[in-house]
């Protein structure tokens, strides 16, 4: 939303992109750190790469992966499977955010949720290191973030969602959350109308609903992608999951506390801390 429109790439294309010239103050993380760093990361705690995925933005400046993994303790689920995505930027428009999360078999529709969903630090003195601890945090949660997932997906599947109330969550998640724009609501509507996948449940569900929000947000821009993810799923937990009574994990903390958070980090008194 308001950035040139990402494409598909490649790994080379990211491990070759030129590094940015910001100054001594600003410590650059190679796109082909956290690449190498997440694969090693993913082989240590026993996690397949089935298949990968890389977007970016002009010259490489921004970037995305996205991993979808199996594994010997990774349950099975008719729906979702596991994921890994991580967001990287050289023109300092993006803190570096990684996450697991899942994927909608039928679709690759992506899950994110708020609590798990990236870890941000600035680019300075320690970022390398950080940014390694911040995935191997991720991967070694893995299991327990994706169960938790898994229980939010089956949930929504039994929760009534008319047309009436699906267009008002639209209404809100364009005008008051700002997660959607003019052209993912004409995309969100066809779906709606006409959807492309077969998600195997009632039209009227939120799991239903849910599928055609994320089906848009492939449209989103790297650099937005991941918190637009999470944003949506805490959304959607709030207003349906919990109005049904279901308990589930603490709320995404607010962005109030966020910029308080950032400003330790500034001070270098709490390099690990996680952030959305």
């Amino acid at each position: 939303m308001g950035h040139k429109k990402a494409v598909k790439t490649s790994k080379a294309f990211l491990e070759n992109a030129a590094l940015p010239a910001h100054g001594k103050t600003y410590t650059v993380v190679s796109h082909k750190e956290v690449m190498d760093h997440t694969t090693k990361l993913l082989a240590k705690n026993n996690l397949k790469i089935t298949n990968q995925s890389f977007r970016s933005s002009y010259n490489a400046k921004v970037a995305q992966g996205i991993y979808h993994l199996t594994g010997t303790n990774v349950a099975s689920d008719e729906d979702l499977g596991m994921m890994f995505a991580w967001t990287n930027s050289y023109d300092k428009s993006t803190r570096f955010q990684c996450g697991i999360g899942a994927h909608v078999l039928v679709c690759a529709n992506g899950i994110i949720h708020g609590d798990i969903a990236n870890y941000g630090r600035k680019h300075t003195g320690t970022a390398n290191a950080d940014i390694a601890l911040s995935i191997a945090s991720q991967v070694s949660h893995a299991a327990h973030s994706y169960n938790q997932l898994i229980t939010d997906k089956n949930n929504f599947k039994n929760i009534n969602l008319s047309i009436k109330e699906q267009s008002e969550l639209l209404g809100r998640l364009f005008i008051e959350e700002k997660l959607l724009d003019t052209q993912q609501m004409s995309c969100i509507k066809a779906e709606i109308g006409d959807p492309t996948y077969n998600y195997g449940v009632d039209p009227d569900t939120a799991w239903m609903f849910y599928n055609h929000v994320t089906h848009a947000f492939k449209q989103t821009h790297p650099r937005n992608w991941m918190s637009n993810q999470a944003k949506f799923h805490e959304f959607m937990t709030s207003e349906l999951l919990s109005n049904a009574a279901i308990q589930f994990r603490d709320t995404v903390e607010d962005e109030d506390d966020m910029e308080i958070e950032e400003d330790i980090l500034d001070d270098n008194t709490n390099p690990n801390i996680f952030t959305l």
